[in-house]
């Protein structure tokens, strides 16, 4: 899953960026709200972090401008005003919630799991695909309630399958979904992890069938 966060102070960008590539998510980060705002037009993302006192363009015009494209793509302000008309107004303009600092990191990352489950998948932490079960708060998939063991990056690029179950699926969707702007993505690497993917589920009942020049789709094995 791939998140944007827009925070001016450098230290504190750095830190929930370090945290939240832990957790597997791909992190891209701007510190000013034009480059958010370019950011959120041209790629695609399943939530945005956002300071509401960034330079050049604050928070909240970010934010206006987001949801005036109709997007809805969960947002959770991170700001350190802490006045009921600037909550009132943020949750007004189409924020989904709202933190204020200081604050305890387990805190936010708690959010950040909820708000994506929520956009993502309605609010249940299960994604089920024949005998497959993700459980993506946990991040552990089981077939037939055994652990299957997969590397962060097969466990996300399963997790974009599943969401989007019976659609076709991109090499490009996916290393949008799995990669920041700063890790080098080779010419291969999506092709590798399928690769593997497959032999790990083989025995699952599902299978990932490769749709020549559109990605990939995730659908029951033919018997």
């Amino acid at each position: 899953m791939r998140i944007l966060i827009a925070e001016d102070d450098p230290l504190l960008a750095d830190g929930l960026t370090r945290s939240l590539k832990m957790s597997d998510y791909a992190v891209n980060c701007v510190n000013d709200g034009v480059a958010a705002d370019l950011a959120l037009s041209a790629e695609s993302y399943d939530l945005v972090i956002l300071d509401l006192g960034l330079p050049r363009m604050d928070g909240f015009e970010v934010l206006r401008r987001l949801r005036r494209r109709a997007s809805n793509i969960p947002v959770l302000v991170l700001t350190a005003r802490e006045s009921l008309d600037e909550r009132v107004k943020g949750l007004d303009l189409g924020a989904d919630d709202y933190m204020t600092k200081p604050f305890e990191l387990l805190e936010l990352e708690a959010r950040v799991r909820a708000l994506i489950r929520r956009g993502q998948t309605g609010g249940t932490a299960l994604l089920t695909h024949g005998n497959l079960k993700l459980d993506t708060v946990g991040r552990r998939l089981s077939l037939n309630d055994q652990t299957l063991e997969l590397s962060a990056r097969e466990l996300g690029v399963l997790e974009v399958f599943m969401m989007r179950s019976g659609k076709v699926v991109s090499k490009e969707q996916l290393a949008e979904k799995i990669y920041s702007w700063d890790e080098d993505v080779g010419a291969n690497a999506i092709e590798v992890c399928i690769h593997r993917l497959r032999k790990k589920i083989e025995c699952s009942g599902v299978t990932i069938r490769t749709i020549r020049g559109l990605g990939y789709l995730l659908e029951k094995s033919v018997t």
